[in-house]
């Protein structure tokens, strides 16, 4: 959700690491974001979670990645 919503409002992400147990916005917030960028019109639970987890696991790679590290990351904007 830190992610999405911040794309949504078109915020630089390259300077953006997840923080754990940072809260933001209410349950209701993270839902209608989650439906959004979903892109079905009426997801099942499984289909969000399934949704979530492939999210998560590919924005923890790009974070853990060298490309988007500090130091490369200034070369490689947006990457």
């Amino acid at each position: 959700y830190q992610y999405l919503s911040r794309y949504k409002r078109k915020e630089n992400l390259d300077c953006f690491t997840f923080v754990s147990g940072r809260v933001e916005g209410t349950e209701k917030d993270c839902l209608a974001c989650l439906m959004e960028f979903c892109e079905r019109s009426n997801p099942s639970w499984t289909e969000l979670s399934n949704f979530t987890h492939f999210l998560n696991f590919q924005l923890r790679k790009c974070e853990n990645s060298v490309f988007c590290s500090p130091v490369a990351g200034s070369e490689f904007g947006g990457f």
